[in-house]
This record gives C-alpha cells, sequence and structure tokens, in this order.
C-alpha cells in the first residue's frame, strides 16, 4: 500500500480525513487508506536492533466522529490467547503479541492518555491511563483482524469514537502520540517502538517519547 500524502517528518504521523465513515476490512482495505502515509518502524524500544521481518506501519484516517487506525504487521511467530470476553476484550493482552497504539489528545497533560492494543486473531483491550494507575476505557470501538500464515502478515483496523479520546474534538490540534509491537512467548520478546522510548528496560509508558500527531484537512 502505496500514501499518497507528502511524507511527514520522522517524529510525525499524519492522520488523513475522509469524507465519510469507512467499513473496517482489514483484509480489504478501503481505498482512503492509501492516502495515509503510514509510521514504519522495525527497531526495538531503543532504536537498535533492527529486524525487517517483524516490521510494522501504522496509518490513521480521521472524521470528526471517528478516529480510524490501521496495523500492518510481519511477524516470525505468533503467540496469542486463546480465551477472552465475549466481545473479544482480553485483560493482559500484552503479555501475548499485540500491535499497540497510545494516543495524547491533550499534550498539556503528560501523564493522561489512551492505550489501544489489538491481537492477530483479534482480541483487544482499550484503557485509560492516568498518574498512579489506569482503568477501563470502554471506548466503544470496533475492529476487523486478518491473518495471512503464508505470508507470515497480519492487520488490523480499528475505530475508535472520537468522543472517547477528547471531549472536544479541534482538528487544528496536535496531538501525541506512539505505536509499538510485541512479539514472543518469553523473554527475551521484541518489544519495537515507532519513537524510541530510550529506556533501559522495555518500557512503553514514556510520554516524553512520543511522536506528533496532526490531523489533514
Amino acid at each position: 500500500m502505496e500514501g499518497r500524502a507528502s511524507r511527514p517528518s520522522s517524529d510525525t504521523v499524519t492522520a488523513v480525513r475522509v469524507a465519510h465513515e469507512i467499513s473496517l476490512d482489514a483484509q480489504h482495505p478501503a481505498a482512503e487508506w492509501h492516502a495515509a502515509v503510514p509510521a514504519t518502524f522495525c527497531a526495538d524500544w531503543q532504536g537498535l536492533h533492527l529486524d525487517p521481518e517483524r516490521q510494522t506501519e501504522a496509518r490513521v484516517l480521521w472524521t470528526p466522529d471517528t478516529f480510524y487506525l490501521r496495523f500492518e504487521c510481519r511477524y516470525r511467530e505468533l503467540f496469542v490467547f486463546e480465551d477472552s470476553d465475549p466481545n473479544g476484550r482480553r485483560d493482559h493482552l500484552w503479555d501475548r503479541d499485540v500491535a499497540e497504539a497510545f494516543l495524547q489528545s491533550d499534550p498539556s497533560q503528560p501523564r493522561y492518555y489512551r492505550e489501544f492494543e489489538v491481537s492477530s486473531n483479534g482480541m483487544w483491550i482499550d484503557l485509560d491511563i492516568f498518574p498512579g494507575g489506569l482503568s477501563d476505557l470502554k471506548s466503544g470501538l470496533t475492529r476487523s483482524v486478518w491473518l495471512d500464515q503464508d505470508g507470515h502478515r497480519w492487520a488490523a483496523e480499528l475505530a475508535i469514537p472520537m468522543k472517547a479520546l477528547t471531549e472536544h474534538f479541534d482538528p487544528a490540534a496536535v496531538w501525541r502520540a506512539n505505536f509499538y509491537r510485541v512479539e514472543g512467548l518469553r523473554e527475551p520478546r521484541f518489544y519495537s517502538a515507532w519513537r524510541a522510548t530510550g529506556t533501559a528496560e522495555p518500557d512503553f509508558h514514556v510520554p516524553s517519547a512520543f511522536g506528533k500527531l496532526q490531523f489533514e484537512g
């Protein structure tokens, strides 16, 4: 999938506006996704040990009502949970292979952000992160996931209600964001990040390392 938008700087991802709500289909993505230039990464959380066979691409689209996110992931092996809540939600999903997005609509509150995770078998979790803890976000997201075992790749699309991310959406605002992957059954697992967190041990919860997320009209 090749984007048509101008390529952003290495610390910025651009969400492209779409004229109408789109249907999620991870195997056959809507044409609108082609306009979104991906945030691409295959290095670990420190920005080291590049592994192209574990490359991740994250694309973002938006309407005033919905934040759309698409992951395209290459993998070596997959390790997933086999059980979840009836709606697919799985607590501690990060203990298996996942793609993740941390989204911060108000950078003036650096310790407050939202966390979204999805696995190759369609399980998910959404969390509200705040100083000293976390809680279930209950965002009302919907998703579509596709797994190509022969090609060692999988894709996931999420549609997140904008009201779950910000009370008053302003497309002129610049958000902060980071994208991640985890792969591996046991340590040392492969923790990769779009914007390296630079911590000694794997840690994605480093808001100061988040990149910029801008909204293109």
